[in-house]
C-alpha cells in the first residue's frame, strides 16, 4: 500500500493515470484530519491561504475545477462554456436542480451576484475584473461573462479553491463580510471551535455530478458522515500524533520523518515535485520598493543551503530557479541568469551599496507551523546579514501571518510556498492586489500579452517574458522545487494524493 501511495502522487501531480481497484466503499463514520493551525477565515473568496481552501473547498463549489490531468472541467456550470468567436463573450449554462445549504436552489441571480462579489473582494477576482465589462443573467439557468479583450487564464481563475469563485446565495453575495458559510458542497458546516476543530457534515440534499470522478472532478461521493479538521500547530506534535495513529490524515509533515512514519502506525504520502516555496517582496513601501535593495537579496540568499537545511537530503529537494520544472509544459531557463544555487554575497553587499538602503530592519515575516518556512528563513537572516542588511524575524503564527501580510507597513519580505499551479497566472504576484503589490510596466506588457493569446503553443513562448520580467524586478524569489510529505490511516480509503488533499470520495475500511 505504501508504494502505491507514493506512486499514485507522483502520478496525480504528473497527470498520469493509475489503473483502479475494486473497493468496497462502506458509509458512514467520521475522520479527523490534522491541519498546519487555525484557519484565518472560512471564506475562500478572501483568502490564498492553502489551508483555507483545503477545509471550505468541501463547503463551497466554483463553476469549474481541474480534472486529475489539471484539465479545466465543469462543476456548477451544465458544461464548458460557449465562447464568442472573438473570445469575449463566455455563455455560461448553469445547472439546475442544485441546491444551497440553506435549502434554497441555486439560480443564475446568485451566481451573478457571487462573481460580482469574487471581483470586488478576492485578489485573484481583482485581478479578473481589469479585463471584465459585466456579468448578466441571461435566464434562470444561463450567465454571460463580457470582457473587455480575450484572457486566457479565465476558466482557471473560475476553478482554482482559494481566492475562490464560490458560488453562494445573492443574499449573502452581498455583503463583503460573510457571516453564514452557505454552500453547494458535499459538506457542510456544523461546528467550529477556535482552536479546538471545524466540524463538517454530510450534506443530504447535495446534488452530485454524474461523470466518474477525476482529481477535483466528476462525481463527488459523500461516504463520511463528518470530517473534523483538528488544528495542530506544532510541527512535531503532528509527526508524533502521524506515527501513534492519532487522525486519519495528517497535512504537511517535515519530509525528514517519512521513515519513521512509515514505521509507525499511519501511511506516509509523498507528493512529488510538490510545489516551491518563495520570499515574496513588499514592493509597495519599505526598504524593499527599491528594485536595487530586492535585487541585493537575490544576490545574497543560498538557495542549496537553504533547501538542505529545510529538507536534509536531495532527495526532497531540487536548487531551481525556473517557475515550473523540467516536464512541465511552462518550464524554461529564460531570466534565470540571477539564480544562483550558493548566492553571492561579494555581489550583493555591491548592489546594497548602490542602493537606497538606510540599515533599517529588513523584516521577515514566517511561521513556525510550517518549519520548513522558519529554518529557510533563519539562514537566508545569516546569508543577508554578510551581505550587509540588519535581519529581524518575525515569527508568528500560521493565521496571524495571513492576515498581516495585508499591511503593507508590518513587513518586507513574508514566506510561503505553492504548488505548481496549472495556470501561471494563478501564481499571487500575478495579481496587482495580491500581498507583494507588484506592478510596473514590464509585468503589465508581459503578461498581458500572455494572457490575451488563446493558442497553447504561443502561451509557452510567451510565459517565458514573464518570467524574465520576475527575474528582473525580483517582486519575488523562488527558492527551490521541493516535496510534500502527509500521512494517512490505512483504514482511510479513497484517496488521491492532490495538493489540497479532499475527502469526498473517501471512506473508512471496516
Amino acid at each position: 500500500m505504501k508504494t502505491f501511495l507514493k506512486a499514485a502522487a507522483i502520478a496525480a501531480l504528473a497527470g498520469i493515470s493509475l489503473p483502479s481497484f475494486a473497493l468496497a466503499q462502506t458509509e458512514g463514520g467520521a475522520i479527523d484530519v490534522a491541519t498546519i493551525g487555525e484557519p484565518p477565515t472560512l471564506d475562500p473568496m478572501t483568502s490564498t491561504a492553502d489551508l483555507v481552501g483545503i477545509i471550505t473547498q468541501h463547503m463551497f463549489e466554483t463553476l469549474y475545477t481541474f480534472d486529475a490531468n489539471w484539465a479545466v472541467v465543469p462543476l456548477l456550470a451544465a458544461d464548458m462554456p460557449e465562447i464568442s468567436e472573438d473570445g469575449t463573450v463566455y455563455t455560461i449554462a448553469l445547472r439546475e436542480g442544485v441546491t444551497f445549504h440553506d435549502g434554497s436552489d441555486m439560480t443564475a441571480e446568485d451566481v451573478v451576484a457571487s462573481l460580482e462579489r469574487w471581483l470586488r473582494i478576492a485578489s485573484r477576482g481583482m485581478q479578473t475584473a481589469e479585463t471584465v465589462e459585466g456579468v448578466e443573467a441571461v435566464d434562470d439557468y444561463t450567465v454571460q461573462i463580457t470582457l473587455s479583450g480575450p484572457y486566457a487564464p479565465l476558466l482557471s481563475l473560475l476553478s482554482l479553491n482559494n481566492s475562490a469563485a464560490i458560488v453562494i446565495p445573492s443574499e449573502i453575495a452581498g455583503e463583503d463580510v460573510m457571516e453564514d458559510f452557505v454552500g453547494t458542497g458535499p459538506y457542510q458546516l456544523a461546528e467550529r471551535r477556535p482552536d479546538q476543530y471545524i466540524q463538517l457534515t454530510r450534506f443530504n440534499d447535495y446534488v452530485s455530478r454524474d461523470e466518474d470522478s477525476s482529481g477535483y472532478g466528476g462525481a463527488r461521493h459523500q461516504y463520511l458522515d463528518e470530517i473534523r479538521f483538528v488544528p495542530v500547530p506544532d510541527p512535531n506534535t503532528r509527526i508524533e500524533g502521524a506515527v501513534a495513529g492519532q487522525f486519519d490524515y495528517i497535512d504537511s509533515i517535515a519530509v525528514e520523518a517519512y521513515d519513521r512514519i512509515a514505521s509507525g502506525n499511519t501511511e506516509p504520502v509523498m507528493l512529488a515535485p510538490f510545489g516551491w516555496p518563495v520570499f515574496v517582496m513588499n514592493t509597495a513601501e519599505g526598504v524593499n520598493s527599491d528594485i536595487a535593495v530586492r535585487k541585493a537579496i537575490q544576490a545574497a540568499l543560498a538557495p542549496q543551503d537553504m533547501l538542505l537545511a529545510a529538507f536534509g537530503s536531495e532527495d526532497f529537494f531540487t536548487a531551481d530557479g525556473a517557475m515550473y520544472p523540467e516536464g512541465y509544459v511552462w518550464h524554461t531557463e529564460a531570466g534565470t541568469e540571477p539564480y544562483k544555487p550558493m548566492g553571492d554575497t561579494e555581489l550583493a553587499s555591491q548592489l546594497l551599496a548602490d542602493s537606497s538602503y538606510d540599515g533599517s530592519p529588513l523584516r521577515i515575516l514566517t511561521s513556525r507551523q510550517y518549519e520548513f518556512h522558519y529554518t529557510m528563513a533563519q539562514v537566508a537572516e545569516a546569508y543577508l546579514e554578510a551581505a550587509g542588511f540588519d535581519v529581524q524575524l518575525d515569527v508568528v503564527e500560521w493565521a496571524t501571518l495571513t492576515q498581516r501580510r495585508t499591511d503593507p507597513a508590518l513587513w518586507d519580505i513574508y514566506i510561503t510556498h505553492s504548488p505548481f499551479l496549472p495556470e501561471p497566472s494563478l501564481t499571487g504576484i500575478m495579481s496587482d492586489s495580491s500581498p507583494g503589490w507588484w506592478v510596473s510596466d514590464a509585468k503589465h506588457a508581459a503578461l498581458g500579452a500572455f494572457n490575451a493569446e488563446a493558442d497553447p503553443d504561443a502561451r509557452v513562448e510567451l510565459w517565458a517574458a514573464v518570467q524574465e520580467a520576475i527575474y528582473e524586478e525580483v517582486p519575488a524569489f523562488k527558492v527551490g522545487n521541493f516535496n510534500a510529505v502527509a500521512a494517512q490511516s490505512p483504514a482511510l480509503e479513497g484517496m488521491n494524493p492532490a495538493p489540497w488533499p479532499y475527502f469526498w470520495n473517501a471512506w473508512l475500511e471496516e
